[in-house]
């Protein structure tokens, strides 16, 4: 096995397509045909976690961070990321990151933190936008079938729960090709008429590279006509955050308790308490002051996150609880999320979870 087939199996449960612009996701050190026979799986690469890959005979560290998020310009042992990317070069030992692509999925980063709290009903906290095209085309009749099961393959057709889904229109085409023409239907110079349905189907807009191609080789039609357009339509396949209902509901103290047992934290920076009850929870890993006003407007109750400043708490205004159990806390489950896909996804590769602590923060 290379590099590129366990890059390939993570990108197909958290794409790279899905992180944000600002971020540095894949494969960021290593060549990616190399030879791999275990992986480390980290929320953090230090040098002591190279150290820890190098100890257990590790090819490749899967990280959720990325070492290296902006440009390096100078590759000195002079900080801690410079010597953790030359120490993995120097023992030939890849970094693959996932971050905000991990974010972004619906069993993501996000999830696993409803999951401590056993959040029911769950949905995406702020869905991305403008990640959903309908593509629109016009086949005759009797080629329908080929050119929708070319697009369901392509992996058009999928919305929420369901797949293959696709709406068709019954009519009639017209054309006239001229003499540089060859019609598969009718003849050149002649006005044609052809019985043809509309074929309606959406997609996620990564995929529209392979949907298209799919599209033009199965159409019987020299020139395909075919429409395209980005929806509105909210994704709740993809996005970043959550919000759910607990079990039951609990007051402001005995919620702040439950987080300190659930995420492992001594200590949580949070809000002014009231006397409101918590039912509906709001999550989001990592740093989240720019969705408190999306939880508050899906009347959250509280909202769990990070790295929030002091004037964030003021838009609690004794309507949300917001409660900051910390970066690390707040994403530490991403490598048992990792690691579990990746013994069902290819149970005959090695994968090891680091026993090396990445927290920067301690607590006194």
């Amino acid at each position: 096995m290379i590099i590129k087939d366990i890059c390939q199996a993570i990108d197909s449960f958290a794409p790279e397509y899905f992180a944000e612009d600002f971020d540095n996701v894949g494969l960021i050190v290593g060549d990616a045909h190399n030879k791999v026979s275990k992986a480390l799986i980290t929320l953090d690469t230090t040098e002591a976690v190279v150290d820890e890959a190098i100890n257990k005979n590790c090819e490749l560290i899967i990280s959720f961070h990325p070492i290296v998020f902006k440009g390096l310009k100078r590759l000195n042992p002079t900080d801690y990321v410079s010597r953790a990317v030359i120490k993995a070069v120097k023992h030939d030992i890849g970094i693959y990151a996932t971050h905000t692509a991990l974010d972004n999925i619906h069993k993501g980063t996000n999830r696993s933190m409803a999951d401590q709290l056993d959040l029911k009903n769950c949905e995406i906290l702020v869905p991305k936008p403008a990640s959903i095209k309908k593509l629109t085309t016009y086949i005759p009749v009797d080629d329908t079938e080929k050119v929708r099961e070319a697009l369901f393959a392509a992996g058009a057709g999928n919305i929420g729960n369901y797949e293959r889904c696709s709406f068709t229109l019954e009519g009639s085409g017209s054309f006239k090709g001229n003499e540089e023409s060859n019609p598969v239907k009718g003849k050149r110079g002649l006005t044609h008429l052809e019985a043809e349905n509309q074929l309606n189907i959406t997609y996620a807009a990564h995929r529209e590279p392979a949907v298209l191609k799919a599209l033009f080789n199965a159409h019987p039609y020299e020139e395909v006509a075919y429409e395209v357009e980005t929806l509105e339509n909210l994704n709740q396949q993809r996005g970043i955050g959550m919000i759910g209902d607990l079990p039951k509901s609990l007051s402001q103290k005995d919620f702040l308790d439950l987080l300190k047992i659930k995420f492992h934290t001594p200590c949580i920076r949070h809000s002014v308490l009231t006397s409101n009850k918590i039912n509906r929870v709001a999550v989001l890993g990592g740093s989240g002051s720019f969705a408190i006003k999306k939880a508050k407007s899906l009347h959250a109750d509280a909202f769990v996150t990070a790295d929030l400043k002091y004037h964030d708490f003021f838009q609690s205004e004794g309507e949300l609880l917001l409660a900051d159990i910390g970066h690390f806390e707040s994403e530490q489950f991403t490598k048992q999320l990792l690691y579990d896909y990746l013994k069902e996804k290819i149970p005959n590769f090695a994968t090891v979870l680091a026993e090396t602590n990445t927290n920067p923060v301690q607590y006194t």
